[in-house]
């Protein structure tokens, strides 16, 4: 079919080779030219030379272009991913540290919370950059798959104000299935409804899930028959696992009846309960892996994997180069969604649109995270209705901080982004309003270099923290590491387990990294 992708952050590690993995056993999809783009001319090199001995090595036809030049690559594209971190482990280590200075714990930083609301200031003004360059000089019809967070946030501004369609893809869904799936297995067979040996594959639960990015709640769930939302917190409590690593997630589920998608870490910091105080936090988590719960957690996994990664390159380029197979095609939408819209076999998943009644309680206009169905004839989403009344109070609270964000990445108006990080649930928690507008004043100086819509407020915010220490109005802020900060790991220290830094790099869902074992 001869189609062109373009791939923007494509020295992304894990994403560029996952995705490309993911299309190519497609038999109709293998001579695809991938257009790989990125700022960072040396990652986009490594990536490229990896991608390129992949392609060699499994005798396909498929090409790769790759430019610094990002509008070259969009141009004539048929699809588009966006997999961009802007601003790289630097701003990032800005969402996390600062914030903590002021008692705002983060796992993740990257939905809503401190973190998140100035991640989209960061990468709204990128996409919309993109989006502009789709309009101009990708065919017509291109359809922009975006993979970058704050998935919810970027994916609306891409909608609203990009001109582009932009469907966002999360593995979140994909993940709360095996979960849920492995707690079926185990009560199956306590109740010997299958054989000791037999098991429960997520695709055979019939499921939906519904909510936003992030937060999305498991509202159907049937198996053989058996309605499995009554006894939902009766079978994911069984888990001895679950039970020592997902404490805020079982916690909510006994409350409001329902399964979130998201793991305890990411969940733990979009809620205003669980890491509101320090002394507490450590009773929510666990430190076996860094996604349940960690102080920066991702922070430091994408770090570690990032500078093992440029040390031990060499060494990757004379490994056997994986055999491409159907088989090994990973759990990521795109490759699925592009699949059924060039052959016409159906795919369905759970995906993030613009919500046009498809929840009925949650604002029209907000992303939303619910199912569809890919074929030939386009991506199609059924009306779900309402959502449980917790559930939507909950993503209600979070869609009211993810529009003030928007806006505010739209406008450059930093008291509305003031405003946005004022109403974020665990901001709100920790902070009093003064100690929100001193915190957000520090991230904008911060992260003023990506920031293109805020330059001229920049000065102004200077002034106004100088003023404060001036007369002694300053707010006060904590030297702290967090209720759980882990060390993060030298190159040298790494290299005592090879194989799992390796393993670390390469991986697109670090969310299923082992943190410090």
């Amino acid at each position: 079919m001869a189609i062109k992708i373009a791939m923007i952050g494509a020295g992304s590690i894990g994403f560029t080779r996952r995705l490309m993995r993911d299309i190519l056993p497609v038999p109709e999809l293998q001579d695809t030219t991938f257009a790989l783009t990125d700022l960072n001319q040396t990652n986009l090199d490594m990536v490229t030379q990896l991608c390129q001995r992949d392609i060699n090595a499994n005798h396909l036809p498929a090409k790769i272009e790759a430019s610094t030049d990002r509008r070259a690559m969009i141009e004539g594209s048929d699809y588009i991913i966006s997999m961009i971190r802007q601003g790289g482990l630097e701003a990032f280590q800005s969402d996390i540290d600062i914030p903590l200075k002021y008692g705002v714990d983060q796992c993740v930083g990257d939905t809503i919370c401190a973190g998140g609301i100035m991640y989209a200031q960061r990468t709204i003004p990128a996409l919309l950059d993109f989006c502009r360059d789709i309009r101009e000089v990708a065919k017509e019809d291109a359809l922009f798959l975006n993979y970058s967070n704050p998935m919810a946030m970027n994916t609306w501004a891409c909608n609203k104000y990009g001109g582009v369609r932009t469907i966002g893809l999360c593995h979140g869904v994909q993940g709360a299935q095996h979960q849920i799936a492995r707690a079926v297995e185990q009560w199956a067979r306590k109740n010997n409804f299958i054989g000791v040996e037999d098991k429960v594959h997520r695709k055979e639960i019939d499921f939906v899930f519904a909510g936003i990015n992030h937060q999305t709640w498991c509202t159907q769930a049937i198996w053989r028959g058996h309605d499995l939302i009554p006894i939902m917190y009766q079978i994911m409590s069984a888990v001895e696992s679950y039970r020592n690593e997902e404490k805020v997630r079982l916690d909510v589920l006994k409350r409001f009846g329902f399964y979130s998608t998201e793991s305890n870490g990411h969940l733990s910091e979009y809620l205003p309960w669980y890491r509101k105080r320090v002394s507490e936090i450590p009773q929510w988590i666990s430190l076996n892996k860094w996604i349940h719960g960690e102080t920066g957690g991702y922070l430091r996994v994408c770090t570690e994997g990032r500078n093992w990664f440029e040390t031990d390159f060499p060494n990757w380029l004379k490994e056997e180069p994986e055999k491409i197979t159907a088989e090994k095609r990973s759990d990521e939408h795109g490759s699925y969604i592009i699949e059924a819209l060039e052959t016409g076999r159906v795919y369905r998943g759970h995906f993030n649109v613009v919500n046009e009644n498809h929840i009925t309680n949650l604002p029209n206009g907000c992303i939303v995270e619910i199912p569809g169905y890919v074929d030939r004839n386009g991506i199609n989403m059924p009306v779900i209705g309402e959502l449980p009344l917790a559930c939507a109070a909950t993503c209600g609270a979070s869609v009211r901080v993810q529009e003030m964000g928007v806006e505010a990445a739209m406008s450059g108006d930093v008291d509305l982004l003031k405003l946005a990080m004022l109403h974020d649930p665990l901001v709100g928690a920790v902070c009093d309003p003064e100690e929100v507008w001193q915190m957000t004043d520090e991230m904008l100086i911060a992260q003023s270099q990506w920031l293109p819509q805020y330059a001229s407020q920049i000065a102004a915010a200077r002034e106004r923290l100088a003023a404060h220490e001036a007369n002694g109005t300053r707010v006060k802020t904590v030297q702290t590491q967090g209720a759980a900060r882990l060390h993060t790991k030298s190159v040298d220290e790494m290299a005592t387990e090879k194989e799992k830094s390796r393993a670390n790099a390469q991986a697109a869902d670090k969310g299923k990294m082992t943190a410090n074992a």
